[in-house]
C-alpha cells in the first residue's frame, strides 16, 4: 500500500524536484541556479553616501564551499564619483552570507551578510573609512531588499500554502525545508 501511495504521487508530481518537495518536506537550490538568477540582474548601481557617490556592482560569482553553511558570493566593484568612474572596476569585495526565505516575494536574501574581504586599489588597496561604509551601506540595503533567487512559478506552486520550517545551506545546495 505505502509503494503504491509513493508511486500514486511521484506520478502525479511534474518533476523529480516536486517528487523530492513532497516526499522529503523540503526544496533545493544549486549555486549555478543561483548564479543563473544574479547573471540577470547585474550589474546594478546604488547611490551611498546621501548620493555623493554611485557603486556599481558587477560580475557576481556565487559559490557553496563543501562543508560550509554559509553562501559566498564575490562582486566586482566600482565607484562612480571622488573623481572616479563607475564603468570599470575599482575592486573586488567578497562577502558570505546566510540565506533567510520570504514568502512574500518568493525569494531568498541574505541573512547577516558578513564582508570577508574587500581590494580597492584605486583607494590605495586598503580599505579607508569611506570604502567601508560605502560597502557597508551597500550590504545593508542589499540584505534587506535584493533577493539572491526568486523561486519560479512551478516552484512557488510546490511550495503551496505549506509553511516555511527554515532555510540552510548544507552539501553545497540552499536548502528551503517545509513543516510536514
Amino acid at each position: 500500500a505505502l509503494l503504491l501511495a509513493t508511486t500514486a504521487t511521484l506520478a502525479g508530481c511534474a518533476s523529480l524536484d516536486t517528487a523530492k518537495a513532497v516526499l522529503l518536506n523540503q526544496v533545493s537550490f544549486t549555486p549555478a541556479q543561483l548564479q543563473a538568477h544574479l547573471d540577470k540582474h547585474y550589474p546594478r548601481q546604488y547611490e551611498q553616501l546621501g548620493g555623493l557617490v554611485t557603486l556599481s556592482v558587477m560580475s557576481p560569482k556565487v559559490a557553496i564551499p563543501p562543508d560550509s553553511t554559509r553562501l559566498h558570493l564575490d562582486f566586482d566593484i566600482g565607484i562612480e564619483g571622488l573623481g572616479m568612474r563607475s564603468d570599470r572596476p575599482a575592486g573586488h569585495i567578497a562577502l558570505t552570507s546566510g540565506l533567510r526565505y520570504d514568502p512574500r516575494s518568493n525569494a531568498l536574501y541574505m541573512e547577516e551578510p558578513t564582508l570577508e574581504s574587500a581590494e580597492l586599489p584605486l583607494l590605495g588597496g586598503r580599505m579607508n573609512a569611506t570604502g567601508r561604509d560605502l560597502i557597508n551601506g551597500w550590504l545593508r540595503d542589499y540584505a534587506r531588499a535584493e533577493p539572491v533567487y526568486r523561486l519560479d512559478p512551478d516552484t512557488q506552486k510546490t511550495l503551496g500554502e505549506r509553511r516555511i520550517a527554515g532555510t540552510l545551506i548544507r552539501n553545497e545546495r540552499v536548502v528551503i525545508e517545509l513543516d510536514r
